[in-house]
């Protein structure tokens, strides 16, 4: 599947920030299961771009503003090929050993209820780690409601039954992560093609390790291992780790951003 990915970032400030600074995970690198046709970052003001890959070996993009600032417009766009690979993750560079991804993190801890959901679910399920994690995505996904909330921490997320994709994300990371399962968090982009308003954040699931098979990912919201329907950007040990945009700006205010991101089908040009 070919897709076109619009995602756009707008910050209003009042009164006027003296400057900003910005650390981008917005561009997708390219693997096995997704290959980047076209991408560009375009900023309203003049700034330079540089560019990096962090420890994780996301692709960041940062930038700084000096002066008067009374809004900032981040616009990540472009096209990506898109294979069903059945959730795994295959033919990209590896930085890091694969047991630094049972570190926990604040959100990804894990308390009493949670292990002892990992455990029952590991108890009943067959003796394979992929039937496991196929069974605690299964699991989460009937015992919680899709919603949002405040608080995305596992163990707030699993104490109240509900969570975004991002936080259900955090609740698989932990239990898997109890069961000694290396698992991390992936951010990126999930193509709706029946939904007709723009999503106001990005998608976020889990990526757990199977020795012998490599990093699969775990969609506990939809309950499914990401399809050509995902465009993956950013890992990290959490959704903090792997976030699109972070960053600051100076001044005497606070700025929430409104996000849009707008994902459509593309059809390949035809060449004359």
């Amino acid at each position: 599947m070919r897709l076109r990915i619009v995602h756009e970032i707008v910050y209003a400030f009042d009164p006027p920030a003296n400057g900003a600074i910005q650390t981008l995970r917005l561009t997708p690198r390219g693997h096995d299961g997704q290959f980047v046709v076209d991408w560009r970052i375009e900023v309203d003001h003049d700034c330079r771009l540089s560019s990096a890959l962090d420890p994780f070996g996301n692709i960041v993009q940062s930038f700084n503003t000096d002066g008067k600032l009374d809004g900032l417009a981040i616009t990540a766009l472009g096209e990506v090929e898109t294979h069903d690979m059945a959730g795994m993750v295959r033919g990209q560079s590896e930085r890091f050993p694969v047991p630094v991804f049972l570190r926990d993190t604040s959100l990804t801890e894990s308390d009493h209820a949670i292990r002892s959901f990992a455990a029952e679910i590991d108890a009943a399920s067959p003796p394979d780690r992929l039937s496991t994690l196929h069974a605690l995505m299964d699991g989460l996904h009937d015992a919680m409601e899709l919603g949002d909330v405040e608080d995305d921490r596992a163990i707030a997320t699993f104490a109240g039954r509900k969570g975004d994709a991002r936080a259900l994300a955090h609740v698989f990371i932990a239990a898997a992560r109890h069961l000694g399962i290396p698992s991390r968090y992936a951010s990126g982009y999930l193509f709706r093609p029946d939904s007709k308003e723009p999503d106001h954040t990005e998608h976020g699931w889990a990526e757990a390790f199977i020795e012998g098979v490599g990093w699969i990912g775990f969609d506990a919201s939809c309950n499914i291992c990401p399809t050509d329907a995902y465009v993956r950007l950013a890992i990290g040990l959490d959704r903090v780790g792997a976030a699109p945009v972070r960053g600051a700006a100076y001044g005497d205010w606070s700025a929430v951003p409104k996000v849009a991101i707008r994902i459509s089908e593309a059809r390949p040009v035809k060449q004359a």
